[in-house]
C-alpha cells in the first residue's frame, strides 16, 4: 500500500507483547500442571466435591468446548467468555453447580495468567516507550481465556499499560479480530480515518486480513513467532523491535 500518515499504531497482545506459553516453565518449577490440564483439573475437583465424575468424562467435555468455542471464534469472531464456555461444558455434562463454585470456578480460569505471568516479547517495552508521544496507541487483543481486565493487569506489570491511549478487547466489545468493529472502534475512539490504522500482529490472517479488509495497514511481527503467510502480504515485517520505529517512519515518509 501506498504510504500516507499514520493516525493510529494497534498491537496485538499475545506473540507479540507478550510471548504466549512462556509461563509454562515457571509453572512447571513450582510442580504445577500446563494451563489446559490444570484448567480442567479444576472442572473435575469442583463438580467431584459436589458429586462423583469421572476425569476423562470431564476431559473430554473440555475438549468439545474447545473445539466449539474455536469453530465460532474463527467462522463469526466471536470469543466466548470463560462464563459461557463453562456453561456449555456443563450442559454437555448434564451438571449444575451453586453459583458461588461456578463464580469461583470463572474466576480461577480467568486469572490463571496472572498467577504464573507471561514474559514481554524482546524490546516491546523499549518500542512502546520509543513509539508513545509520537503515534497514539491502542490494543487490539482476542480475549481466549484471559478477559481484558486481567489483561489491562498483566499491562500493568510488565511496564506497559502506561503506554497505551486506548484498548479493545473481544470480551469487552463482542467481536474479535478479524472483525472489522475492532478497527472502526479505535477509528472512532480517536477520531481518524480507518485507513490510516497500521495493526502490528504476528497471525497473518487475523493481523493482515483484518486491517486490510477496511483499507488499514498491517505489519507482521516475527520478534516471537514466524507464522506462515497463507497468502496474505503484510505491508511490512518486524523481526526486531528496536526496528519498529523506523519501520513506521517509513510508512509515512
Amino acid at each position: 500500500m501506498s504510504n500516507r500518515p499514520i493516525g493510529a499504531v494497534t498491537f496485538d497482545l499475545w506473540d507479540c507483547l507478550f510471548h504466549d506459553d512462556s509461563d509454562e516453565p515457571k509453572r512447571a518449577a513450582a510442580g504445577r500442571p500446563p494451563k489446559p490440564a490444570e484448567r480442567r483439573q479444576l472442572v473435575h475437583e469442583c463438580l467431584s466435591r459436589q458429586a462423583p465424575i469421572d476425569r476423562a468424562a470431564v476431559d473430554l467435555a473440555y475438549n468439545v468446548t474447545d473445539a466449539a468455542f474455536r469453530k465460532v471464534w474463527h467462522d463469526q469472531h466471536v470469543t466466548w467468555a470463560v462464563a459461557d464456555r463453562l456453561r456449555v461444558l456443563l450442559a454437555g455434562l448434564g451438571r449444575e453447580l451453586p453459583q458461588e463454585d461456578f463464580d469461583r470456578l470463572v474466576l480461577l480460569h480467568e486469572e490463571m495468567e496472572l498467577e504464573f505471568r507471561p514474559n514481554p516479547a524482546p524490546g516491546a517495552v523499549e518500542a512502546l516507550r520509543r513509539l508513545h508521544g509520537k503515534y497514539k496507541l491502542a490494543i487490539v487483543s482476542d480475549a481466549i481465556f484471559s478477559p481484558g481486565r486481567a489483561l489491562r493487569e498483566l499491562l500493568r506489570g510488565a511496564g506497559m499499560f502506561e503506554y497505551f491511549d486506548y484498548f479493545v478487547f473481544s470480551d469487552e466489545l463482542g467481536y474479535s479480530k478479524p472483525h472489522p468493529s475492532v478497527y472502526e472502534a479505535v477509528a472512532k475512539a480517536f477520531e481518524i480515518p480507518i485507513t490510516s490504522i497500521v495493526h502490528i500482529g504476528d497471525r497473518p490472517h487475523n493481523d493482515l486480513g483484518g486491517p486490510h479488509a477496511v483499507g488499514a495497514r498491517g505489519v507482521l511481527l516475527t520478534v516471537v513467532k514466524n507464522r506462515p503467510l497463507d497468502g496474505h502480504v503484510p505491508d511490512a515485517v518486524c523481526s526486531d523491535y528496536s526496528t519498529l520505529p523506523e519501520i513506521l517512519a517509513a510508512m509515512e515518509a
